[in-house]
C-alpha cells in the first residue's frame, strides 16, 4: 500500500492560486444592477478556451458520491481550456488537484475541501481529479471548452502507487 494519505485543507484564494481561482461571492467585487433587484458578483473567474473550433460552454454535471478514503485512480488534464465547477448545492465537496506541465505524483499533489458555497476554475493543463462529491449526489454548474479536438489527458496511478484521499475533517 502507498504511503501518501491526502488530507484536504480548505480551500482560500491563496493555497489554490497555482492551479486556478476560488468561485465565491464572498468578499468579492459587486454591485447592484437591475433597478437594484440584483447584486451581480462580477467577473469571478477567466474563462480561458483555445479559439480554434472551439467555444466556451455552460453544462450540469451531476456527482454521485464516493466513499472516502479513496483510492486515486487517475486524473485528468484539459490542455485546450480551463474548466469551472461551480455547486448548486451548498454542500462541501473535495478538490485534488498537481501542477500543469507536470506528471501527477506524490510530491505534487494537494488536496482541498470547499465550503459548499466555493467553486473552482482549474487554469488549462492543471491536472486534476473528476469531481469528488460526499455524503450526497450533488449538482454542479461546469464552464469549459466545448469542441471537436481531445481537451482530455488522463495520467492513470498504478496499483502500487496509487495516492489516498481520506475525508475532511
Amino acid at each position: 500500500m502507498n504511503d501518501l494519505t491526502l488530507v484536504p485543507q480548505a480551500l482560500t484564494d491563496a493555497a489554490f492560486a497555482p492551479f486556478g481561482e476560488v468561485i465565491q461571492a464572498d468578499g468579492r467585487r459587486h454591485f447592484p444592477i437591475n433597478d437594484g433587484q440584483v447584486q451581480r458578483f462580477h467577473d469571478l473567474a477567466t474563462v480561458d478556451v483555445q479559439s480554434a473550433g472551439g467555444r466556451p460552454g455552460i453544462s450540469l454535471f451531476v456527482a454521485r458520491p464516493y466513499a472516502l478514503p479513496l483510492a486515486l485512480r487517475w486524473m485528468e488534464r484539459h490542455p485546450l481550456s480551463s474548466q469551472a465547477f461551480q455547486p448548486l448545492d451548498e454542500r462541501p465537496f473535495l478538490v485534488v488537484v498537481a501542477p500543469a506541465g507536470e506528471t501527477p505524483s506524490a510530491g505534487n499533489i494537494r488536496a482541498f475541501v470547499s465550503d459548499g458555497r466555493q467553486g473552482v476554475n482549474y487554469r488549462r493543463g492543471v491536472w486534476h481529479h473528476p469531481l469528488i462529491a460526499f455524503g450526497v449526489e450533488q449538482t454542479f454548474v461546469v464552464i469549459d471548452r466545448i469542441g471537436e479536438d481531445a481537451n482530455c489527458d488522463l495520467h492513470a496511478f498504478d496499483d502500487g502507487a496509487r495516492p489516498w484521499l481520506q475525508a475532511p475533517d
